[in-house]
């Protein structure tokens, strides 16, 4: 079985949008999960791949992104889970990590067969980039404690979506390791 790899999901943001102040709150109790996840996934050299959206900066590359993110008003929210020099970046434009980014080439690269996902927002690029994942023959975490949503509601929803459609495991991120899929 292949590796294992962390994604972590548009957790490099400004948050000067449509829903920030209700998206934060969520945000601020996913860190310590996507924080631990981070810690755990580094301590294993397993691949950390941060996936970010370019807010439509298309000129935008991901120092500036992150740069953008830790200057802006709520750096607090980025601070803790920034990328380290050997992290991977991978910018996307719409909700999925898949779409029209050379994630799934990387994953090959890399040999991962299995992806644990945590970041923003669950009823939005978590959903779709785990759909993504599943029809591409990767198996799928998503890490409870470390994913944040807008609406708690379509969020419970969506995992429950994840769970049942696309054979996503629903692990408490203290339960993830990043040792190979099949030493668990």
């Amino acid at each position: 079985m292949g590796r294992t790899a962390l994604i972590v999901i548009d957790m490099l943001n400004t948050y000067e949008h449509e829903d920030a102040e209700v998206l934060m709150r969520s945000v601020r109790e996913a860190l310590p999960g996507v924080g631990t996840l981070l810690k755990r996934a580094r301590d294993t050299q397993a691949p950390v791949i941060y996936v970010n959206d370019n807010f439509g900066r298309w000129r935008s590359h991901h120092g500036e992104i992150l740069e953008a993110a830790l200057a802006g008003r709520y750096s607090d929210l980025v601070e803790p889970i920034a990328p380290e020099e050997d992290d991977l970046f991978v910018v996307k434009a719409r909700h999925s990590v898949f779409f029209e980014t050379p994630l799934a080439y990387l994953l090959g690269q890399l040999g991962v067969q299995r992806t644990v996902l945590c970041g923003q927002v669950t009823e939005q690029c978590v959903l779709y980039s785990a759909l993504d994942a599943h029809i591409r023959h990767l198996e799928v975490i998503v890490a409870l404690g470390a994913v944040a949503h807008i609406d708690a509601g379509l969020a419970e929803a969506a995992l429950r979506m994840m769970e049942r459609n696309m054979a996503a495991e629903l692990r408490p991120c203290g339960e993830i390791t990043f040792e190979d899929a099949s030493s668990d």
